[in-house]
């Protein structure tokens, strides 16, 4: 049996499933109801975007570096961004993106054609409420980069008119004739090219199977209900270049049933916690059951993490008190409850501070120095 021999819509094996399904309804039922009236909902948000994009790629089998992340998200790389970081970098805009728009946004028609790359600029997704907030997240940026290589096949002719300049000016530079030379074969605007995409795989037809899977578990648990649509994905694979959008549409149907209504579920970060052998099973059962135990993970990380955002804005607050009106310091503490690591140039760009003002709000909130020298030194909270 091969692993799309396995429809578990017809017939739910419940005995198998019962006991991880309640555990998992539970654990995400209590994280998103503390998230909903929490002080460092915001905050706790805003991470886990983070840790959740670098979670991804290692799904993948790549590593990114959360701190290469929150640089490069910032314009402060201290390195050449490599094509995993870029990639991350798009998994972290299309979260926020999700996030930043009504429940059921993501699993529309529009919605999913925004994250496929293939709809308007990602601004215009945006509802006008939700664009400073997705600013402040750096959702504006999501204009200004595709969400995958689809965007890019319309600069195939531009790029070979480059080429074809290089090769006469090489010619010229070794004493050839300047011969006119012949310009690569363009791909037509708005089809792919063989050597990026498999013109077999049918992605608009995959994604009717899976969006027929999603119809079929209407009426379902929310939790069983994704775990279905996760299976779906990971078998039918309607992408070929975007293979975590998958896990967002996942965590954007449990948004959408209002299960999760005051975060994104972290589905990349809990199926990190399940060994590869179990979330690809040949059995569908156990892949079931190893996607449950991911959202209990997921959903027992987040706990953990907001009450350690919690105890560290208790402990900053107290640094707060007695504080002139104008000081800097509460800016900073809200900088730092967003961010897995704030860096010197960070501080200053986004408080107005010289290097010295931000070096001395550090001392006096008595951050956890991470990495790097100079004008790149990272801090982050205990």
């Amino acid at each position: 049996m091969t692993l799309f021999d396995f429809d578990p819509t017809n017939a739910i094996p419940w005995r198998e499933l019962a006991g991880p399904l309640v555990t998992a309804e539970d654990c995400l039922a209590r994280l998103d109801e503390r998230l909903a009236k929490s002080a460092v909902r915001e905050g706790f948000v805003a991470r886990t975007h983070f840790y959740d994009a670098a979670a991804a790629l290692w799904l993948e089998g790549e590593l990114v570096h959360v701190e290469d992340l929150v640089l490069h998200d910032t314009h402060m790389d201290i390195r050449t961004p490599t094509h995993e970081l870029t990639r991350a970098h798009a998994v972290l805009r299309a979260r926020r993106l999700i996030v930043a728009n009504r429940p059921d946004w993501a699993l529309s028609p529009n919605g999913l054609g925004q994250l496929r790359g293939r709809g308007a600029s990602t601004q215009d997704a945006l509802p006008p409420e939700s664009h400073a907030a997705a600013a402040m997240g750096g959702g504006d940026e999501a204009a200004d980069e595709p969400a995958n290589d689809d965007l890019n096949d319309g600069l195939g002719g531009e790029f070979a008119a480059i080429d074809a300049l290089l090769d006469r000016t090489r010619n010229v530079l070794d004493g050839l004739a300047a011969a006119p030379v012949s310009r690569p074969q363009q791909v037509p605007m708005g089809e792919k090219s063989p050597l990026v995409y498999d013109l077999d795989w049918n992605e608009d037809e995959r994604l009717s199977e899976w969006r027929a899977v999603l119809n079929r578990t209407t009426g379902k648990p929310p939790v069983l209900s994704a775990a279905l649509l996760w299976d779906a994905w990971e078998t039918k694979e309607p992408l070929q270049h975007l293979p975590w959008l998958g896990n967002l549409l996942v965590g954007a149907m449990l948004r959408q049933a209002r299960k999760t209504s005051a975060h994104l579920v972290c589905l990349n970060t809990g199926l990190r916690a399940i060994p590869r052998e179990r979330r690809r099973a040949r059995d569908g059962t156990a892949r079931l059951i190893g996607f449950l135990e991911g959202v209990t993970e997921a959903a027992m990380a987040g706990l953990k993490e907001h009450d350690r955002l919690m105890l560290a804005r208790e402990q900053m607050g107290r640094r707060l008190r007695g504080r002139r009106g104008h000081s800097k310091l509460p800016q900073l503490v809200d900088l730092v409850l967003a961010r897995p690591l704030v860096s010197s140039a960070m501080i200053e760009k986004d408080l107005k501070v010289t290097t010295r003002g931000a070096l001395n709000l550090v001392a006096e909130l008595g951050l956890r120095e991470i990495t790097g020298r100079g004008r790149y030194r990272a801090w982050g909270i205990l």
